[in-house]
């Protein structure tokens, strides 16, 4: 009997999955299958491809199914479906470890404890990452399951980094900048030296890690030296329905002079901002960019603007830039995106390529050769990340101690 290895990535409402052949260390060749169970809480949409792209399987389930629903159908379906074939281990994405966590580690009660710690943290997703956990102990409890972290990349930031400007006391109390997206910034340090060399990749990089949700985050030797989220996944760029950066003065003037309670500030924060906010259109990149409303481009604009202002910022922090780069669901498809991010960039000494930004596809450079800063796609790969890491914890379908 031959091993699979499962990756889950669960949200509010949906849980993403990839299953990858176990016989050897995870490539993009041995993903078996993936997809999701989307729309939960509403009519879930089924739906699976295998790897290059063809449909496996495309179904619904029953009206209302929770959470716990979607996890024991996929199983179910994992299990039905490759029958010859047993699971080996499951990874998670988990959002935020705190300071607790600075690599995978086995999932157990004491773990699950300390990650709810961090639930106020990241409310748009650790709680989800946690139920997903406790769905499928409850319903395979002796299947190994293994945390990674989004946190964990940026576990050795320099500690001047990581500080607010706050009493010391509350910094020991966690209040600090941890940074997320850890997990697509590792597999893009672990990427950059076969796509761009060496010199580059142990040099000083920006990565851009734009999408639904966005941030920055400034590389020297394939290590995070800054990053633009902080305490929260709130912070930094502005994001699809997230605020990004914004004075603390204006949560103290919505609740002490507009009444807002805490909750109606965070659904205001996390949900109704952003791209969503500005535009009172979309959230999606696409949509706007293909509006002619003045709204739409008056929000591409902001969050080009934004990207250039922490472009200069992580530049600063790492004493210079030798290359930019471009990730994420935005990074990678929005070529439009990437061509005014890096005319807003000249001064860096970026200089873009127009053809090859218009045609990238996959990892490719889109600066001119002799361009003073290089600006990159290189596409990246969360669940190929998780699934490296639960196989490293792997032995033979053993747990290693």
């Amino acid at each position: 009997m031959s091993d699979m290895l499962l990756v889950l990535n669960a949200g509010s409402s949906s849980v993403k999955f990839a299953l990858y052949a176990a016989h050897a260390e995870p490539t993009v060749e041995q993903l078996i299958c993936e997809g999701g169970i989307g729309s939960i809480g509403h009519r879930p949409h089924f739906k699976v491809v295998d790897r290059d792209g063809g449909a496996v399987h495309d179904d619904y389930l029953a009206e209302g199914a929770s959470h716990d629903d979607a996890i024991a159908t996929l199983i179910g379906w994992i299990e039905q479906r490759f029958s010859d074939q047993r699971l080996a281990a499951v990874g998670h994405r988990v959002v935020h470890g705190g300071d607790l966590f600075d690599a995978p580690v086995r999932i157990d009660p004491d773990v699950v404890a300390k990650l709810r710690r961090f639930t106020t943290l990241a409310p748009l997703h650790q709680p989800h990452n946690i139920a997903a956990i406790e769905a499928l102990a409850k319903q395979h409890p002796t299947l190994p399951q293994v945390a990674c972290f989004d946190t964990a990349f940026h576990h050795r930031l320099p500690p001047v980094a990581t500080w607010f400007a706050l009493p010391r006391e509350l910094t020991a109390q966690g209040i600090r900048r941890y940074g997320f997206h850890g997990i697509s910034y590792e597999y893009i340090a672990g990427a950059l030296p076969g796509v761009a060399g060496s010199a580059i990749a142990y040099g000083r990089v920006v990565v851009a890690h734009l999408g639904a949700g966005a941030s920055m985050c400034a590389m020297r030797a394939r290590k995070s030296v800054a990053t633009t989220m902080g305490f929260t996944a709130l912070d930094g760029l502005m994001m699809g329905s997230r605020t990004g950066v914004l004075d603390p003065g204006v949560v103290l003037y919505l609740l002490e002079q507009k009444g807002m309670t805490p909750a109606e500030v965070s659904d205001l924060l996390y949900r109704q901002s952003g791209l969503l906010g500005v535009s009172g259109i979309s959230d999606d990149m696409r949509t706007l960019l293909a509006s002619d409303d003045p709204r739409a481009e008056e929000a591409v604009a902001l969050f080009v603007y934004r990207i250039g202002r922490e472009l200069g910022s992580l530049a600063a922090a790492l004493g210079g830039l030798d290359a930019l780069v471009f990730t994420g669901g935005i990074g990678e498809h929005a070529a439009e995106i990437r061509r005014r991010v890096c005319k807003q960039a000249a001064w860096l000494g970026v200089t873009l390529d127009a053809a090859a930004n218009a045609q990238a596809s996959g990892a490719a450079r889109i600066s001119i050769a002799d361009s003073k800063v290089s600006a990159w796609v290189i596409p990246t790969d969360e669940d190929l990340m998780i699934a490296r890491h639960v196989w490293r914890l792997v032995e033979g379908g053993r747990i290693a101690d």
